[in-house]
Formats: C-alpha cells, sequence, structure tokens
C-alpha cells in the first residue's frame, strides 16, 4: 500500500510540475478569475488632512527639521496620491504608537476588512461559500495565531473541511504568489474554487523616524483588502479572465534594500531611495522571462496592471515599458484614491480595469514587493 501510495504521488507531482513548466500555454484544469471584491475602510482623509493632523502631533516635533520638511512636501505635494483610507477614527489614532495598540488594530480590521472583501468576491463570482474548497490569505502588517483563514472561515461560512492556507511575509507582492498557490490547487485537482485574500493594515505597521524611507512609508500606504474567487470554470454572463501563465523572479542581494524589520516591538519599514529603479529593472526581467517561455510579443499586451507602489515607481515601471498614463489608468486611479496598498493594490487595479473600458485581449498583471521579489502572469481576457 506504502508503494502504491508513493507511486501515485510521484505520478501527480510529476503531471503538476509539467503544467508549471510547459513551454506553451498550459492546458490542464486552467484556472479562472471568476469574481472579485475590494474592501477598505470607510474613514477617507486626504493628504491634506494627514498633514495638518501630523503637523499638529507631538511626534511631528521630535523629528529634525529635515524629516519635517520632508513630510510637508510629500504630503501637500503632487505625488499620485489624492486621499487614503485608514482604519484610524479619528485620525489622531495614528500616533498611538504601542505594539499592543498596532496589534489589537491589525486583530480588529484584517479579520473584517478581508471577510468584507471575500463576501463581495462571492458574490461577484456567483459562488457560494460552502462552494469554495480552499481559501488563502496574504498578509504582511501584523500577525495572528490561529491566521486569519480561522476568522474569514468562520465569517464567511466556508465548510470545516477547507483547506486553509496563510501565507506571510511577501510584502506588497504577495497577491499574485497567493495566485499561483490557487493555480496549483487547481491544476492538481485539489480544488475547484479557491478564494484568495489579500489584506493590509498598513496604519497598524506605523512607524516614525527620521530616516527618510520612513518618512516616506507614512506619507504612502492605506488599508484594505482585495479578494478572488479562482475556479477551474469561466463566470457566465462577465469577461472571462483566463489565467494563462506566470513567473516569479527572486533576489536575495537586494532583499535589504525593501522589507520589515522590528524595532521597540513594532514594524518598521525599510524603503531605499533606489526601490523605483530595482522595480522597474526586475519587472521588465519577468515579463521578458515569462512572455519568452509563452511565445506573447510586447505588442499582443492590451492591458496593463501594475502595482504602483508611488508615482515614482509608478513613473519607472511606464518608462520601462514605454506606457503611456492612460495605458496605465487604473493604477492611477488607484494610487490617486487609496495610496499603496501593498498587496491588494493590483487586485483594485485589476477590478477597475475590468469595469473600465480597457481592451480584451492579453493583460499584463505584475507585482513586487519584499525579498525583492517580483512576479508577473499573463491573463486573457474576453
Amino acid at each position: 500500500m506504502t508503494t502504491l501510495l508513493t507511486t501515485e504521488i510521484s505520478k501527480n507531482f510529476r503531471r503538476i510540475s509539467s503544467v508549471a513548466s510547459a513551454s506553451n500555454w498550459a492546458t490542464f484544469s486552467p484556472m479562472f478569475i471568476k469574481g472579485l471584491g475590494t474592501a477598505s475602510p470607510p474613514q477617507r482623509y486626504t493628504q491634506n488632512d494627514c498633514w495638518l493632523a501630523l503637523a499638529a502631533s507631538a511626534q511631528f516635533e521630535r523629528l529634525s527639521p529635515r524629516s519635517r520638511a520632508v513630510l510637508k512636501k510629500v504630503l501637500t505635494g503632487k505625488n499620485g496620491v489624492a486621499s487614503r483610507h485608514l482604519a484610524l477614527n479619528p485620525l489622531e489614532e495614528v500616533f498611538d504608537l504601542s505594539p499592543d495598540i498596532l496589534g489589537a488594530r491589525f486583530a480588529r480590521h484584517a479579520p473584517s476588512l478581508s471577510t468584507e472583501a471575500g463576501e463581495k468576491a462571492l458574490a461577484d463570482s456567483e459562488t457560494t461559500a460552502g462552494q469554495i474548497d480552499s481559501v488563502i490569505i496574504s498578509t504582511c502588517t501584523g500577525y495572528l495565531c490561529p491566521g486569519l483563514t480561522s476568522y474569514v472561515s468562520e465569517r464567511l461560512g466556508l465548510r470545516a473541511d477547507v483547506l486553509a492556507l496563510d501565507l506571510v511575509g511577501q510584502g506588497c507582492g504577495a497577491a499574485l504568489p497567493n495566485l499561483r498557490m490557487a493555480e496549483s490547487l487547481v491544476a492538481s485537482g485539489r480544488a475547484g474554487n479557491v478564494l484568495c485574500i489579500s489584506v493590509e493594515v498598513c496604519s497598524a505597521a506605523f512607524y516614525l523616524d527620521d530616516d527618510p524611507g520612513v518618512l516616506i512609508s507614512a506619507c504612502l500606504f492605506g488599508d484594505g483588502a482585495a479578494a478572488a474567487v479562482v475556479s477551474n470554470t469561466p463566470a457566465p454572463n462577465k469577461r472571462r479572465v483566463r489565467w494563462k501563465t506566470a513567473g516569479s523572479l527572486l533576489s536575495p542581494k537586494d532583499r535589504d534594500l525593501l522589507r520589515f524589520e522590528t524595532k521597540n516591538g513594532m514594524l518598521r519599514n525599510i524603503l531605499s531611495p533606489c526601490v523605483p529603479v530595482l522595480a522597474a529593472r526586475h519587472a521588465e526581467n519577468i515579463f521578458t522571462e515569462v512572455t519568452a517561455r509563452a511565445g506573447v510579443n510586447r505588442n499582443q499586451i492590451t492591458g496593463w496592471i501594475l502595482h504602483a507602489g508611488g508615482r515614482d515607481v509608478l513613473n519607472a515601471l511606464q518608462e520601462a515599458f514605454a506606457l503611456r498614463d492612460d495605458e496605465v489608468r487604473s493604477s492611477l486611479k488607484i494610487l490617486e484614491e487609496y495610496g499603496n496598498l501593498s498587496s491588494p493594490f493590483v487586485l483594485f487595479s485589476l477590478q477597475a480595469a475590468l469595469a473600465d473600458n480597457t481592451p480584451n485581449g492579453l493583460w499584463w498583471l505584475t507585482s513586487f514587493g519584499a525579498g525583492f521579489s517580483c512576479h508577473g502572469a499573463i491573463l486573457e481576457v474576453g
């Protein structure tokens, strides 16, 4: 019996591996993004609101004159972000900086935002909670044990035998590894419907000191969650989104340029000034690798769904791919309204692109984050 079981596992592994490494389109158990849902805190604060609250805070006076000038420039200047949705009411709660308060903020809002996004994705895909075979949740802005999947599965009423997977530590790029995990489950036949959720409560990872990267992070990040129901069958009566192929690149030598560290019991973001150039270079590399493997030319891409770490990052990506503003309008729109949402951003952007007149055809979906990691996928939309 043991020999037979081992042989069967080995055969299944080889089948899945052959799908993942195929040089042409994967044809075994295709995966479709069947529905999407997004959620954000109801409190929306303009950048000027944030500047006025910050300038009146005790923490502001403790910063160096140079740091205060940086904050004023970013929050009152034109940097692509007009407002952010934050789990703070009032806004001044952001200055309650202690590990216990920040941890409690994550524990309160991450499950509720995830659940709301999941409910919307289920409704959009016309899928019931009982039809979900697996739930995968990605986050990097807080920690719970048991993980978020425990709370979200209960609130959504998922089956007791649902395969629940919590992914942590992948930063802003996490939505694509999440979807790639779902792709493996669908391709193997282990799951027919998977609920993929990315959620970040960036206001639970707020930190303030005289480091320019920390200061800029405090001015750019917002809170939110995005969910996708993926399936081996497409959604009826709507634009069909088929996941065609994907890839990832990891550059450990660049790890210390974009990551979190723990300081004084709190998460502290490390953001190097070279990140825009770094992101553009790795984004080009993953695009070249995935499209070459798929036999797709640059001019065949009709839609561009890009993670925008900030306006400088988006500018660098536009320059790398020679893209006009109208070609990245969904990313520009989300950045303006929500700021950098970290991992949920690309799914917010994908939802916006599906809602407007972005032409059908092959779309490029890309994200990057801590690691330094970069991910890309080709979607066929029609």
